[in-house]
């Protein structure tokens, strides 16, 4: 992992063009609703967003479009058309969508890569499947409610490379393993990296996350001082195989994994369902009766943020949740206001040598039972 020398912005001239860092989070599949391990990274990529934005030129890319051509995406819509025709999904919520998702992954069934085609063509266009579209209607308003900048959820955000443009750079790059020429697979190739081969299309053609992520990624990255990487810590053989080729590029390439959060001991995949009164729209439904919106984010952002902090040791527990949503309510009663022009400085002792903000230290800092009352400028312009 290339470190980005604090010199470059320590040192900067005062009339000197502020750094750029670009945060490319992992995306949520269109497909259920947000689990308390979904709702901790986007917390957590927020944060990081709106302060990193206080001290450098901040790109926020999480394009849905990029990742629509996944067979996980594109199987899933081919089988509700085959198992539920032309249903009208505008009135479904998030669970019951979900609840089709369980039954489409628990069939264990892969659609032949010709079923898979039309959905492929009509994704790159701009299509998405109605049930999805839903499900990203809602995340909306629940994006809204706590307070997430929105990245464009709706949008078409097409990547800036199509796949045989990628395959070309990466090959160009020394990095591929191309056999598609004698009907094979296509393979990043980092093995004089000591990183192993890693599939990235298929032999029908299909391409998986990781070479969505380098179509969207590798134009993107030359124009950035810092990339930031932030995703699950089971995709870290991936995520380490992506910051290799991203670093080729120029930029320092920072890879942050967010552990996922436990239900009753336990980590679950979403495609196994359980997330019933845990997901984003239950919780903020729980809150809002009893907290104002300025409450419920800066609550929801102490616990998932500060009190879970980055491992996947402790499991959800509502009880916490309601202390640091009165914990909030306390902060925002009491907090002093002061000079903003402080602000860059107090936000930049939670650096660490990289040019991003550290959201768990940030957060952390909050909490600290000496010293006087965070400021609600900091709290204004960072977690409301």
């Amino acid at each position: 992992m290339t470190v980005l020398p604090l010199e470059r912005t320590r040192d900067r001239a005062p009339d000197a063009p502020r750094p750029r860092v670009l945060l490319a989070p992992v995306t949520v599949t269109p497909s259920k609703p947000l689990t308390p391990s979904h709702l901790k990274g986007l917390l957590w990529t927020d944060v990081m967003f709106r302060a990193t934005g206080q001290l450098a030129d901040v790109a926020y890319r999480y394009s849905h479009t990029t990742y629509h051509p996944t067979e996980q995406t594109l199987g899933f819509w081919e089988f509700l058309d085959r198992t539920c025709g032309d249903g009208d999904y505008a009135d479904l919520t998030e669970e019951r969508i979900g609840d089709l998702y369980v039954a489409f992954r628990a069939a264990g069934e892969r659609a032949p890569a010709a079923a898979l085609r039309p959905y492929a063509d009509a994704a790159e266009d701009g299509w998405v499947h109605p049930a999805s579209r839903r499900v990203l209607e809602l995340w909306a308003g629940q994006y809204a409610g706590l307070g997430l900048h929105d990245p464009g959820l709706l949008a078409h955000q097409p990547p800036g490379l199509g796949l045989d443009e990628t395959i070309g750079r990466l090959t160009a790059m020394g990095m591929c393993l191309d056999l598609r020429a004698v009907g094979g697979p296509v393979h990043l190739d980092l093995t004089r990296h000591g990183l192993p081969l890693r599939q990235i299309v298929n032999g029908q053609g299909r391409p998986n996350y990781l070479a969505c992520a380098l179509r969207e990624l590798l134009p993107l990255a030359p124009d950035f001082d810092e990339v930031v990487l932030l995703y699950d810590r089971e995709l870290d053989p991936d995520y380490q195989q992506l910051s290799r080729v991203l670093s080729a590029l120029g930029p320092a390439v920072r890879r942050v994994p967010v552990g996922r959060v436990p239900i009753d001991g336990v980590i679950r995949s979403a495609r196994h369902g359980g997330w019933r009164d845990h997901h984003a729209g239950s919780l903020l439904a729980a809150a809002r009766p009893e907290y104002d919106d300025p409450v419920v984010r800066l609550g929801m952002r102490l616990y998932f943020i500060a009190t879970l902090g980055p491992g996947q040791q402790q499991s959800f527990r509502a009880p916490l949740l309601r202390q640091c949503l009165k914990r909030a309510e306390r902060m925002l009663a009491s907090g002093p206001w002061t000079d903003p022009a402080e602000l860059a400085e107090r936000l930049g002792r939670h650096r660490r040598g990289h040019l991003h903000v550290d959201p768990y230290r940030l957060t952390s800092s909050l909490l600290g039972r000496k010293g006087p009352a965070p400021a609600l400028d900091l709290l204004s312009a960072v977690f409301l």
